[in-house]
């Protein structure tokens, strides 16, 4: 009978980490690279899943933290969220139009099919019509902040937040502290 253990300590396998953009600029996303070569450690940790970073086209399910930017302007916008909720334990809204509707919101006071008119058809160029192809996503009539749609765990705020507000706020939840960001680590411009 072998009564040697092993003393070697068990892998704990890494986060899975999902992010997405809606409708925005993609600035939270540019903020998550300006992380820099912290992203070498981040890496040590978790993995990455649906990201701009992958070519994986769908969260997979059991993903542990979502970060979602941009609002809620379409159709798609609203599957995509809907996936994220469904597959993520954690899904956090990150920047101002996630959180609430930012930039894209500033059209909520229009109406939309006089949008779309003024935009295709009004513009001297002969007879234009609105594009009209299955492959477009139906606009909705107002663009949402994500917590209006599914249920949010955690916000990070600015447009866009800082690298270092990202990494902050990643390192506190993977540590399993309360995410806390100090008064420094928020902007707003």
């Amino acid at each position: 009978m072998n009564t040697t253990t092993s003393t070697t300590p068990a892998v704990k396998p890494k986060l899975r980490i999902a992010t997405t953009s809606l409708a925005g600029c993609f600035g939270c996303h540019a903020s998550l690279c300006d992380i820099d070569e912290r992203i070498l450690a981040l890496a040590e940790v978790a993995e990455f899943d649906r990201s701009p970073l992958t070519d994986i086209k769908h969260v997979r399910p059991q993903c542990d933290i979502g970060l979602i930017e941009g609002g809620v302007a379409n159709a798609e916008n609203v599957h995509v969220l809907r996936e994220f909720r469904a597959n993520c334990k954690v899904l956090v809204a990150v920047g101002a139009c996630a959180i609430n509707g930012g930039l894209p919101a500033s059209r909520n006071h229009l109406d939309v099919t006089e949008c779309l008119r003024r935009v295709y058809c009004d513009r001297g160029e002969g007879d234009r019509q609105v594009p009209n192809d299955p492959e477009l996503p139906l606009l909705l009539a107002q663009v949402h902040p994500i917590n209006e749609v599914v249920r949010i765990d955690y916000f990070i705020p600015g447009c866009p937040p800082s690298g270092d507000a990202i990494w902050k706020f990643l390192t506190d939840l993977i540590a399993g502290r309360m995410p806390r960001l100090d008064h420094a680590l928020l902007r707003f411009d």
